[in-house]
C-alpha cells in the first residue's frame, strides 16, 4: 500500500503526536508500503527516514502554542499528495487540514480521520466560561462535519471516539503502543536515582509538555500537599512548554527539579525507570503515552480520573480527582504498594499495547477501505 500521512503540530518536541506517527509510519514501512508523512515546519524540505519519506513546508507558528505551527498552503498539500498518488490516507488534525477528506473521497482514496484530541475538551480549557450546553451542540456539529468527510474514524481509545460516537458515527478504537525495548524496567539505575532524589524520599516524575491542558501545576500542588503531611518526596520534571515559567514560580520552594525537555533519549527511559511514581495530571488526554511509557519501564502512574488514562493504566495505576489532596492520596497509595509488585504490574500492563498491534489494526483498517467493504 501507499499510505500518506498529514497532520499539524508535529515538531521536534511536539510528544505523543510525533512518537505515533513515525511508530506507525516505521511500522507501515517493515511491512512493505510506502509512506509519505506530510507536515509542517520552518521551511519546506524532504527527507527520507525509517517511517518513511518526510516533506516538510514552511508553515506560521500558532501564537500562544509554544512553537507549533500549523499547515496553511492547502493546494501545496494537495500537489503533494496529488504526486503521491496515496492508497489510502490518514488525517491527524482538526484544524486546517479537515478538508482533505472531502479531497480524498472526490478522487476515490480512502480516507481516515484520526482523534487525538477532543473538542470539547479543548473548548473547556481555552474558554473556561463558555456554557455547557454551547461547548456540546459546538462539539457536536463539529464531529457531524468531520464524520461527514471521512470514511473512516480512528480513534485511540472510548474516551476519544465517544463525541463521534454521539452523533451516531461508527469509530474505530485503535489504541497506541509503546516501545517495550526503549522503555524497560532493565533501565533503571541507582545511578539515575540517586542523581534525582535522596535515598529516603520516593522519586516521582512528571513527563510532559507544560501548557495549560496538561496541568502540571497540579503536580505540583501534590507535591506541596504531601510536603505538608510530612510526607518527603522528590519530584522531576521532564518537559517544556509555554506554562514552563508558571511552573517554575510554582515549585520555588518545594522539592522539585525542572529538568526541561530532556532530548537523550536513553537518559528520559532511566528516568522513567527508576522512578518510584509517574503522575499524569492531565484533565483532556485522549490516550497519554508518556503514561504508557512509564508503565513499559516498571512505574506505576496516578493519572486524571476525567481523562482517557483509567482505560490505559487498568490496575497498573491510580485514578483520581483533579484535586492537589486527591493526586497524593493516590501517590500514597501507589507507594505503600510492595515496590516489587507494582512494578511487575506497571510491565505487565504495558505489554499488553505492542507498536505492532496498532500497526496491524491499522492496515486491516485501509486494506478494508480499499476493498471497499463498509
Amino acid at each position: 500500500m501507499r499510505i500518506a500521512q498529514v497532520a499539524n503540530f508535529h515538531g521536534p518536541r511536539s510528544g505523543g503526536l510525533r512518537t505515533a506517527l513515525h511508530a506507525l509510519g516505521r511500522g507501515y514501512v517493515e511491512a512493505g508500503d510506502d509512506v509519505l508523512l506530510v507536515v509542517p515546519g520552518d521551511h519546506d524540505g524532504v527527507r527520507d527516514t525509517p517511517h518513511g519519506r518526510v516533506l516538510t513546508l514552511h508553515s506560521p507558528p500558532l501564537p500562544g502554542s509554544g512553537g507549533y505551527r500549523v499547515l496553511t498552503r492547502l493546494g501545496a498539500v494537495e500537489d503533494a499528495l496529488t504526486a503521491f498518488a496515496p492508497d489510502a490516507l490518514e488525517v491527524s488534525d482538526r484544524t486546517t487540514l479537515t478538508g482533505l477528506g472531502t479531497w480524498a473521497r472526490a478522487r476515490g482514496i480512502p480516507a481516515a480521520f484520526v482523534a487525538h484530541e477532543r473538542v470539547d475538551g479543548l473548548l473547556r480549557e481555552a474558554l473556561p466560561r463558555l456554557p455547557e450546553a454551547t461547548v456540546a451542540r459546538l462539539a457536536d456539529a463539529h464531529a457531524r462535519r468531520i464524520a461527514g468527510r471521512f470514511d473512516t474514524l480512528v480513534a485511540t481509545t472510548a474516551f476519544a471516539g465517544e463525541e463521534l460516537a454521539r452523533v451516531g458515527a461508527p469509530v474505530e478504537t485503535v489504541p497506541l503502543g509503546v516501545d517495550l525495548d526503549r522503555f524497560h524496567p532493565r533501565h533503571a539505575s541507582a545511578a539515575t536515582r540517586r542523581a534525582h532524589a535522596p535515598d529516603h524520599a520516593p522519586l516521582l516524575v512528571l513527563a510532559s509538555r507544560l501548557s495549560r491542558e496538561k496541568r502540571p501545576g497540579l503536580a505540583i500542588d501534590a507535591v506541596r500537599v504531601l510536603a505538608a503531611r510530612g510526607r518527603p518526596v522528590r519530584l522531576a520534571v521532564a518537559g517544556d512548554g509555554p506554562a514552563a515559567g508558571r511552573v517554575r514560580r510554582a515549585a520555588a520552594g518545594l522539592d522539585v527539579e525542572l529538568l526541561g525537555f530532556v532530548s537523550d533519549r536513553a537518559a528520559f527511559a532511566a528516568l522513567l525507570a527508576s522512578a518510584d511514581v509517574a503522575v499524569a495530571p492531565g484533565p483532556i488526554e485522549t490516550f497519554g503515552l508518556a503514561a504508557l511509557e512509564a508503565l513499559a519501564s516498571g512505574t506505576p502512574v496516578v493519572v486524571n480520573a476525567a481523562s482517557a488514562l483509567p482505560e490505559v493504566v487498568g490496575d497498573a495505576g491510580l485514578a483520581a480527582a483533579g484535586t492537589p489532596e486527591a493526586f497524593a492520596d493516590a501517590i500514597e497509595r501507589l507507594l505503600a504498594r510492595d515496590a516489587r509488585e507494582r512494578r511487575l504490574a506497571a510491565r505487565a500492563r504495558a505489554v499488553a499495547f505492542p507498536w505492532s498491534a496498532s500497526v496491524a489494526r491499522m492496515r486491516a483498517l485501509h486494506a478494508r477501505s480499499l476493498a471497499g467493504v463498509p
